[in-house]
């Protein structure tokens, strides 16, 4: 038999490795027995009490709920390295708080889920200067939301930081100004997070599957798997991408306020009347021109009328394909993808937009711009979507120099894609920068990897016209969502 004092110092040098530890494997388990595989020597009740946390009640979670209890010892679960640890696996360093995507606002370290500041800097992320230089008119300036509220009218301002109301130490309400509260997800029947069948974040619940409503209050009668068939639209989409899918039925996007008969509807949302109407009002029930009916979209035009929105008049002297054939010029598609074709002639997309031009909207001068929407790097002109490059400058954005100050090993290190191809295959190295090819105008991306005629079309248009093309996807403009931008989810249709 060990000697009590001996035995002490094993007990507290256990609990110093486990305070250095975040990982131990199963086999190893150090607890109060007289050897390996021996039956411990506590009660069933001690040990627990002493795997529990200071002032917890008997029942409460062991370990903090995340390890096991061995023998009045806690040995963590965990599945990386250095993510739980201590003698009660009460430490855990990511949960330390953050300040504007920063941990601790970078004012501090982590230390066991809390944040221990710097000198000069307080708060629960370190994010409040203990001495404020700024002026109260300028503090206030930086502590506005987007809609100019300080705060969010839930908090305080000190020194241009948000300090958000939790006088009962909820956390509830956070954000870098407090536009997060957390309260608004509480059940008021259960008092609980989301009915306990969801996650809040930022004041909206996201449910576990099976489970819907404002608060994750309503359960399916089906499987989610069930769900998801009955809401998959003919085309493979669920609700058609214009609508939310809940327990099988589809909640269809609609522009229309009121609530009543929308514009959108369907099973799967499959059906989007604003597609027959030549402009759009809500109000409005001047559909496919005045001249046909609208069904599901499509309109049945009466006789005399022609065209997707029955808006050519048959006096027009030439035939549907006659038409595209004219507004087509050397493209495939009519007028080029970027506008209607009407009786013959094309009207360019997005209206107004002076950079999109030419007969059959065959010009393009978006494509001068790079991310930035610097026209031809700043050093060249734009001509018909071709940069025309001043002197010592090429290549398809003129962002190509002539001479270059690095070896040829140098520079193909710096054309090589992730799989190894030099400009994917689809373009020529200079200076460490891939050059596209020039016939190939739907290529593009750092390393030639990206191929716009992989974008989306929605009635002949790329992007239906409200989004340009990026790397093959569809970016949308505001109010526009869709993988080729045809839902409009604004409040007021362009």
């Amino acid at each position: 038999m060990l000697p009590p004092g001996f035995r002490n110092f094993l007990l507290l040098a256990s609990s110093l490795l486990f305070a250095g530890l975040s990982a131990v494997p199963q086999s190893f388990s150090p607890s109060l027995r007289s050897w390996p595989g021996a039956a411990c020597r506590l009660s069933r009740a001690e040990s627990e009490r002493r795997c529990r946390a200071p002032g917890q009640p008997p029942g409460a979670a062991l370990c903090h709920g995340r390890g096991r209890c061995d023998c009045g010892v806690c040995i963590c679960h965990v599945t990386e390295p250095g993510m739980f640890f201590g003698p009660l696996c009460e430490c855990h360093e990511w949960v330390c708080e953050t300040y504007d995507g920063s941990t601790c606002a970078g004012h501090g370290k982590c230390d066991c889920g809390k944040c221990k500041c710097d000198q000069g800097w307080y708060g629960d992320a370190c994010q409040y200067p203990t001495h404020c230089d700024l002026t109260k008119k300028k503090s206030n300036q930086m502590c506005k939301n987007s809609q100019d509220i300080i705060c969010s009218n839930a908090g305080t301002c000190h020194c241009g930081r948000c300090k958000c109301d939790n006088s009962d130490g909820s956390g509830l309400v956070y954000g870098k100004f407090c536009e997060c509260d957390d309260r608004e997800c509480i059940d008021d029947e259960t008092e609980e997070i989301c009915g306990g069948h969801g996650k809040c974040y930022c004041g909206n619940c996201y449910c576990k599957a099976g489970w819907h409503g404002d608060k994750c209050e309503f359960q399916c009668d089906i499987t989610p798997w069930e769900s998801k068939r009955r809401c998959t639209s003919p085309d493979g989409k669920i609700c058609s991408n214009r609508g939310t899918c809940v327990c099988g039925e589809c909640t269809c996007h609609d522009v229309d306020p009121t609530g009543d008969w929308g514009d959108i509807h369907g099973d799967t949302c499959e059906c989007d009347e604003r597609d027959c109407r030549a402009v759009y009002d809500r109000y409005s029930d001047d559909f496919c021109s005045g001249h046909g009916q609208c069904n599901c979209g499509r309109c049945d035009c009466k006789a005399g009328w022609y065209g997707k929105k029955c808006e050519h008049p048959q006096s027009c002297t030439l035939s549907p394909e006659e038409s595209i054939r004219k507004c087509q010029g050397s493209s495939d598609l009519p007028c080029s993808g970027r506008g209607k074709c009407e009786c013959g002639k094309c009207t360019c997309y997005p209206p107004g937009d002076r950079r999109v031009y030419g007969k059959t909207c065959e010009c393009d001068d978006r494509r001068c711009e790079d991310l930035d929407g610097v026209v031809c790097g700043g050093h060249g002109t734009c001509s018909c979507g071709r940069c025309i490059c001043e002197r010592g400058w090429f290549g398809k954005l003129c962002q190509h120099p002539r001479k270059c100050n690095m070896t040829e090993e140098q520079s193909k290190n710096l054309c090589e894609s992730a799989d190894g191809i030099l400009c994917s295959g689809k373009g020529s190295c200079h200076c460490g920068k891939c050059i596209c090819s020039a016939e190939e105008w739907y290529i593009s991306g750092e390393f030639c990897d990206c191929d716009d005629r992989d974008c989306d079309k929605h009635d002949g248009l790329i992007c239906t016209g409200n989004g340009i093309c990026s790397c093959g996807n569809c970016e949308c403009w505001d109010g526009w969502n869709g993988n080729a931008c045809e839902i409009w989810l604004g409040s007021e249709y362009p």
